[in-house]
């Protein structure tokens, strides 16, 4: 058994393939934050194909949120084993920084909740404000697994977008060199980019649905035209979403998960993925009923 079922909210949101999507916003505000991007800077994280970087962080998140309770330790042992060997001095600020910080992990956990229930109030529409906060709570102990002391987490959705735009009032967040590349990745994909197709398309929603304060420190201007496009394709993502195909409307895990309680053969991308993170995972077979799973580093 898993930490998280079929009947959680967190299934539900994160299964989504237009919420995997807001993972792009939620990358581009924690990159905002100077002293996280120094420690990205320190493992080299976004240097290369940032959507690959993005895919692999979900795998673990995933893992998370469908696998069993072994699984989602061993996903979270390998996020924290990562973590501990990132500390320094942020040349940018002059501030130090060490990825195991309470608060820097709050300010990552926070912003990955909050794009993912905005894509899924844009995208999806299904949940009401029980069902946010249901998701909201849920996810704690997804970030109490990661580290971060419960008792520093807000305790009701609205209060931790509160506690996350205050991060910016207080002056903290400052789009360095390495944020606009992280950025430039994204607008502008490298030919050999996984997703290269849609990732423009990706980026440029992730950019409009920005907080109004990073997106400015970003200088990526949404002018009337923008935003309507904008408007116009989350619309049509909502309208189009219950008639696309399994395959595209869900996120392998789920999509795997799907076709074995249909006694259906699956492939076993997901898994190839997870071993080559160091997560060894228990034989699929053993766990009637329950996912595969999926992802966050």
């Amino acid at each position: 058994m898993g930490f998280f079922g079929p009947d959680s909210v967190s299934w539900r949101v994160h299964r989504e393939v237009t919420v995997l999507f807001g993972g792009a916003r939620a990358l581009l505000m924690q990159a905002a934050h100077p002293l996280v991007m120094a420690g990205a800077n320190q493992t080299a994280m976004y240097e290369r194909n940032p959507w690959r970087r993005l895919q692999r962080t979900l795998v673990l998140t995933y893992t998370i949120t469908f696998g069993t309770k072994v699984e989602a330790r061993a996903a979270a042992a390998r996020i924290n084993e990562v973590h501990a060997r990132i500390k320094g001095v942020d040349p940018v600020t002059g501030r130090r920084y060490d990825a195991l910080d309470p608060e820097l992990l709050l300010y990552v956990h926070a912003c990955l909740v909050d794009s993912a229930l905005l894509f899924e109030e844009l995208t999806v529409g299904e949940l009401d404000d029980a069902g946010r906060q249901r998701f909201h709570e849920e996810q704690m102990l997804v970030a109490e697994m990661l580290l971060v002391p419960r008792a520093i987490i807000p305790p009701t959705v609205a209060e931790l977008r509160a506690w996350l735009a205050d991060v910016g009032r207080r002056g903290e967040l400052v789009v360095t060199e390495g944020a606009r590349r992280v950025a430039r990745l994204f607008l502008h994909p490298p030919r050999e980019a996984e997703w290269r197709p849609i990732l423009k398309g990706v980026a440029r929603l992730a950019f409009a649905t920005l907080p109004a304060d990073v997106r400015e420190l970003y200088g990526f201007d949404v002018g009337p035209l923008r935003e309507r496009a904008a408007r116009a394709t989350l619309r049509a993502a909502r309208y189009l979403r219950p008639f696309l195909p399994p395959r595209y409307r869900y996120v392998a895990p789920y999509a795997e998960w799907r076709a074995r309680q249909r006694g259906r053969p699956v492939g076993g991308e997901v898994a190839r993925v997870r071993r080559s993170l160091g997560i060894r995972l228990e034989d699929a077979r053993s766990l009637p009923g329950r996912p595969v799973a999926g992802s966050q580093a």
